[in-house]
């Protein structure tokens, strides 16, 4: 799944730098946004087998989202800004930080399948 949603969005990314020459935040923009489509897809139902209603884990995958997207953008822009390394490479090294919080905050946070208010004896009951 994380290939996959990896490939299309660094295949955006770096489209968008080489081709359309923007800049490294729009470029990281374009194809995160791409990807988010397919995560939410493939992790709500394959990764994680969530069961609840998208009403749910939709706004709280969208935290996840902006919480592990910001931490990639400063790690990105950090890379682009301090270091002498390629643009496209700094977008590389970002993935890694992105990767760890959207698969933890999707894990315990977003796709937990755990309604409100219900017990851990409940949830295990199911």
């Amino acid at each position: 799944m994380g290939v996959l949603n990896m490939l299309v969005g660094m295949s955006t990314i770096y489209i968008a730098i080489t081709y359309l020459d923007w800049s490294n935040v729009w470029a990281n923009v374009a194809g995160y946004a791409a990807g988010l489509c397919v995560s939410y897809a493939l992790n709500s139902k394959l990764t994680f087998k969530y069961r609840g209603s998208w009403q749910r884990a939709l706004p709280r995958f969208l935290v996840v989202f902006l919480v592990a997207y910001s931490a990639n953008l400063v790690v990105v822009l950090s890379l682009v800004h301090y270091t002498t390394m390629s643009d496209f490479l700094a977008h590389w090294l970002g993935i890694p930080v992105y990767t760890c919080l959207s698969y933890l905050g999707s894990r315990y946070f977003a796709f937990s399948g755990k309604a409100p208010g219900e017990s851990a004896a409940q949830q295990e009951a199911k």
